[in-house]
């Protein structure tokens, strides 16, 4: 009699998670889109490079574009950078910290 019970409960749970699943089930449609050939090119070698289809590959590429917004901090540093009037021409940095130390210097000239 008890293993006839877990075997319900079982299923019970089974079919609530079916169900639950099923509402969460996200619709897809087909789309056609023009492309450059290159741009196509390009994108069928970085979904190979991560073993994905082409098809996957751009969606999360578009997901991401458009569900993920920058936050308030990067959209500051957005708007920063392209407001800045001048630009270092041919600027190398041996290192992250060297780069660092610059951009500071350059904020406390400012």
């Amino acid at each position: 009699m008890v293993n006839s019970h877990k075997s319900i409960t079982f299923a019970a749970d089974s079919i609530t998670n079916h169900y639950a699943t099923m509402e969460t089930t996200i619709i897809r449609r087909p789309a056609s889109f023009r492309l450059r050939a290159d741009l196509l090119e390009g994108l069928k070698r970085n979904a190979a490079r991560q073993n994905r289809t082409l098809n996957n590959y751009v969606e999360s590429v578009l997901l991401d574009i458009v569900y993920n917004e920058p936050n308030e901090v990067t959209k500051a540093a957005i708007k920063e950078a392209k407001s800045r009037k001048v630009y270092p021409e041919n600027e190398l940095y041996s290192s992250a910290e060297e780069m660092f130390k610059a951009l500071n210097a350059e904020i406390d000239a400012e």
